[in-house]
């Protein structure tokens, strides 16, 4: 396995593996499978997002096969610029228990503590995830807040929990 930040040439890898995760575990994101599905060019975009210095798309790959993926999102304002969050972490459901998830996250962590500025990073993730919340506090994120009903879909409402991982340089 093989684990590098993504490139132009990636978005339409990343955009397959993206609408599955959206499709197989619709309660991990935000984002609707509908609502991604609709976007105008969503290729274009993630083509330009990996070209960002604020926005850091990792992937893992089997052989040429992305297989999971995960993104570190900088701050951008001045007083929080020390700051960093962890997003649209997924690995295929026919990959999970590999150590594939972790891999991921340990190669963004690594990236945020080469990079001065970030202190600290954040994610959130759907409070009713065990294995997810599991992994993450093994990896040393600590939680420090559940937003009750957070999210509201088809009529059902999920808390989430908030997680901070202080970077030790």
């Amino acid at each position: 396995m093989i684990i590098r930040k993504l490139v132009p040439g990636d978005a339409k890898v990343y955009w397959k593996l993206r609408l599955k995760a959206l499709k197989i575990d619709p309660k991990a994101f935000l984002v609707t499978y509908d609502e991604a599905k609709n976007k105008a060019n969503p290729i274009e975009d993630y083509k330009k997002s990996f070209q960002s210095a604020d926005i850091l798309t990792f992937g893992a790959f089997e052989e040429e096969h992305l297989v999971g993926m995960v993104t570190l999102v900088r701050e951008t304002r001045q007083k929080i610029r020390h700051r960093a969050t962890i997003v649209a972490m997924y690995v295929d459901d026919h990959k999970r228990g590999k150590g594939i998830a972790k891999a991921l996250l340990n190669e963004a962590i690594k990236m945020a503590e080469n990079i001065q500025e970030i202190e600290q990073l954040y994610l959130t993730v759907d409070s009713e995830n065990t294995p997810a919340k599991e992994l993450y506090k093994k990896i040393g994120f600590q939680k420090f807040a559940v937003d009750h009903r957070a999210i509201k879909y088809n009529g059902q409402y999920r808390d989430e929990e908030h997680m901070v991982l202080f970077l030790e340089k």
